[in-house]
């Protein structure tokens, strides 16, 4: 990959340290470093794609699992009275890297709307 690789890509590849909690060889699961609720994960598909509008329909089995990791995840943070999951896509949407990632966000009752 060239030098214009996303801060994610770059946690993915070892470059940057990250507390990570989970990872296989679809994915890869941390802790934000500015945690918007007491359990606040990103897990970010190894395969860069910028965006939720740049999912091809051959990602559509990467995408599911990034679920799974997620339901898996909240199970072992303990996350029994529910969860969010939440999905920013472009400057509106707040989405600050652009390499798709799904937040886990738990451990305190969450507002709505958020935003």
């Amino acid at each position: 990959m060239s030098e214009d690789k996303t801060l994610f890509q770059k946690i993915i590849d070892r470059e940057v340290d990250a507390d990570i909690v989970y990872e296989d060889d679809q994915c890869v699961a941390f802790r934000d470093i500015n945690p918007q609720a007491p359990t606040h994960i990103l897990i970010v598909p190894r395969k860069p794609i910028p965006t939720v509008d740049d999912i091809e329909p051959e990602d559509e089995e990467l995408v599911g699992h990034l679920f799974t990791v997620a339901s898996d995840i909240a199970d072992e943070e303990g996350l029994d009275n529910g969860y969010r999951t939440v999905f920013n896509c472009g400057d509106d949407g707040q989405q600050t890297v652009y390499h798709l990632h799904l937040h886990l966000l738990g451990g305190r009752q969450l507002s709505w709307p958020p935003g």
